[in-house]
């Protein structure tokens, strides 16, 4: 769907976000769907624009399915463990959710765009 749907379009067939439709603040996932989309056309500065701790984190994200899939190599083990604690969740991304909200630099950079 992401090939040949632009979510920037006014006729996308994705949902927008409705924190931001209510509220006009962003939330922590605001603009990864538009990351995804322009990752598969290849434009990765745009798809970190959209979504920088998205982005970041993809890595770990597949690192993760991976593990959960079978396939555990021995230097992936200390990786895992930390992705797995609760407690980085739950500083992270109220964190990241509050300073891309922040209207100065270096934070506003964090807003999707």
């Amino acid at each position: 769907m992401l090939r040949w749907h632009d979510p920037n379009a006014a006729d996308s067939p994705f949902a927008p976000c409705l924190f931001h439709t209510f509220t006009g603040f962003w939330c922590a996932g605001c603009g990864i769907t538009r990351a995804l989309h322009a990752l598969v056309h290849g434009d990765v500065a745009r798809a970190f624009a959209m979504n920088p701790l998205a982005m970041l984190l993809l890595p770990f994200g597949v690192l993760a399915f991976a593990w959960g899939g079978g396939l555990r190599p021995a230097w992936a083990a200390p990786i895992i463990t930390i992705l797995s604690k609760p407690m980085l969740w739950v500083a992270v991304i109220p964190t990241y959710w509050i300073l891309r909200n922040l209207p100065w630099a270096p934070f506003s950079w964090m807003a999707p765009g």
